[in-house]
């Protein structure tokens, strides 16, 4: 078997064109272009085969967040693999990760949360809130209580029920999706759907959508609402800070359970261990994921809130659902690690009280950019909205340019070649570095991403879209 040290990059890259079906992925476009092929890492830096080096800026897929090459989580993996690789939750066993792993989430997690299911992954996650959403009041005496509500634009898995409940539109195309008893209302995004109101004012109105859902559907048929609090692969969507208290309201209102989708948030993202600390809402489930490893080995679950556990736990008998990989004993053992290595290192407070600040400071900056329109961020995330400043034909807030121009890909094309990982939903430019980076190193980014706004304003101007 050749290793990266004995192989070229053309090498490598015909080796994936004809044997590797990546995820979200044209196969015939990815095959003539060929993958970028990254062979080391180390702290917040990829190193790819031809020894370019280039700024994660995207922790990973949102999950990197103590950095790479922490001998912390690689020793506890190397441990457990020697001491017990694998063995099953089932049969009425466990295992002592697990088991620690499960106290430990309890002490990190928000009051009211004593228990966790494990899952392999955030979608395996998601499907599991489907499963003990309905199985809740199933037990309840309630079955047609059935019809989860989620958002236009949200994210919650590529499964089956993990697509159904995100409302990608292009995910729904493919697979008959969504599968019947789940469906969406409008996403709190002000930039698109403010008109002239204010921030506030448009967060109660987004949140009043769901109401609106809630008794078009019919209450008594209601099971649940999921969202992220920050919507995160939609755009980083951060809502106003009227929304989430809104929500709250309304599903206590009808009695709804209220599922927040940690699976980006989670784990210091947001400056709080969960994003829904940050925007002052009590879920009844939390879906995991990414962050609870730093993505070192897959791992996700559900905090099962004591609203629905004590039902599950007194009353329901056999929960008829799992995974061969839940608990995994080596995976949990890396989370462990994971969280003990957040919390010497204060990394949840460094975001809220610095890095997530600074970083909020310097977009202020890039606001000021030809290309931006919109700044947002919350902790250590953080979006720009690309458009004409103008505003011909666009309102106060500016002008989106033509789709077809693909403008934040042009943007994110710039970025790979300047050595920087930043990520284009549509022409919204957005970023989520692991939660260990310095001020250094964000002025550093910052630098970055003012030359490859640079070089695509320049793109646009070449080609007469400003």
């Amino acid at each position: 078997m050749n290793t990266s040290t004995t192989r070229s990059t053309q090498q490598w890259q015909a080796a994936d064109a004809a044997h590797f079906l990546h995820p979200f992925t044209d196969f015939q476009a990815l095959a003539k272009k060929g993958s970028r092929i990254i062979t080391q890492a180390e702290n917040i830096y990829l190193t790819d085969s031809d020894g370019h080096r280039i700024l994660d800026a995207m922790s990973g897929l949102w999950c990197v967040n103590v950095g790479y090459g922490q001998q912390a989580l690689i020793d506890a993996a190397t441990r457990q693999l020697g001491q017990l690789p694998f063995y099953n939750a089932f049969f009425q066993t466990a295992t002592p990760p697990a088991i620690e792993l499960a106290e430990l989430l309890a002490e990190v997690s928000p009051p009211g949360f004593s228990r966790v299911f494990f899952s392999g992954s955030g979608s395996e996650g998601n499907d599991t809130i489907v499963r003990m959403v309905r199985r809740y009041w199933d037990v309840l005496g309630q079955p047609q209580r059935s019809v989860i509500l989620s958002r236009k634009n949200a994210y919650h898995g590529s499964t089956m029920a993990g697509a159904s409940l995100g409302g990608m539109s292009g995910m729904h195309a493919q697979g008959g999706l969504p599968i019947p008893g789940i469906q969406h209302i409008e996403q709190p995004y002000w930039f698109e759907n403010g008109g002239d109101m204010s921030r506030e004012e448009f967060g109660r109105v987004a949140a009043s959508w769901l109401e609106q859902k809630i008794l078009a559907v019919g209450p008594e048929k209601v099971a649940a609402f999921i969202g992220e609090p920050v919507q995160g692969a939609g755009g980083v969507i951060v809502p106003p800070d009227s929304y989430w208290p809104e929500i709250q309201r309304i599903c206590d209102k009808y009695g709804v359970l209220l599922v927040s989708d940690e699976v980006i948030c989670g784990f210091g993202r947001t400056g709080h261990w969960f994003g829904c600390q940050r925007f002052g809402f009590k879920p009844d489930l939390i879906t995991f994921a990414k962050g609870v490893t730093s993505g070192y080995i897959p791992l996700g679950g559900v905090l099962v809130g004591d609203r629905v556990a004590k039902v599950l736990i007194e009353q329901g008998g056999e929960f008829e659902h799992g995974y061969t990989y839940s608990g995994h004993p080596v995976a949990c053992a890396v989370a462990v690690a994971n969280i003990r290595l957040i919390q010497q290192l204060g990394l949840v407070q460094q975001v809220h009280d610095d890095t997530g600040p600074y970083l909020a400071e310097l977009y202020k900056q890039l606001a000021d950019h030809p290309l931006v329109v919109e700044t947002q961020t919350c902790g250590l995330m953080a979006a720009l909205q690309l458009g004409r400043r103008d505003g011909k034909g666009g309102g106060t807030r500016g002008q989106r340019f033509d789709e077809s121009w693909s403008v934040g890909m042009v943007c994110r094309g710039h970025c790979f070649a300047n050595g920087l990982i930043m990520r284009a939903v549509g022409d919204r430019m957005i970023i989520a570095p692991p939660l260990v980076i310095t001020r250094a190193q964000i002025d550093e980014m910052a630098v970055l991403i003012r030359r490859c706004l640079d070089l695509t304003l320049q793109d646009c101007q070449r080609n007469g879209w400003l």
